[in-house]
């Protein structure tokens, strides 16, 4: 016996629009200033080189890019026409309405939606401290919220006008 499939044979709970934590690409078509993935972690390429066709007939792409996230220096060597990753990134402004005593931050979006599952920012050194010592002496924080590959962390501070 075969039946149609009613809307109870599906889970749409964890919808999430069929967003891509990264998308796929060329090698050699990513560029200085753009992002990759490297070693699964979001990249900023900051150089490219690219070597002649060798006697196998691949071009090899030479990156070297920043993680977005902690700073670190990676390297990687690509074929160009082999296929690269590139972070789905996601860049959002918050207003910062509290500090909790475990580091987590109380953040408010333009709509209203609020989150607090957002911690102070463990890279660069000592901005996490320095968003907190700006919002103790009363100052108004806009905060920039980066999200790439399932990883969320404050990158940016600027103070709101009044």
């Amino acid at each position: 016996l075969i039946t149609m499939a009613t809307v109870d044979d599906y889970d749409f709970e964890k919808g999430d629009a069929g967003a891509e934590l990264k998308t796929q690409t060329e090698a050699g078509q990513i560029r200085v200033g753009g992002f990759m993935t490297m070693k699964d972690r979001p990249c900023k390429v900051s150089a490219v080189s690219t070597s002649k066709t060798g006697k196998h007939g691949h071009a090899k792409c030479n990156f070297t890019a920043i993680d977005i996230f902690n700073g670190k220096k990676y390297e990687d060597i690509i074929p160009s026409t082999h296929t690269a990753y590139v972070p789905t990134i996601v860049r959002k402004e918050y207003t910062l309405t509290d500090i909790q005593e475990d580091g987590y931050l109380c953040l408010m979006d333009d709509e209203g939606n609020t989150r607090e599952d957002v911690t102070l920012p463990p890279y660069p050194e000592n901005f996490g401290r320095e968003i907190e010592t700006a919002f103790k002496s009363g100052k108004m924080l806009s905060l920039t919220l980066v999200s790439a590959m399932g990883h969320d962390q404050i990158t940016a501070m600027k103070e709101e006008a009044e």
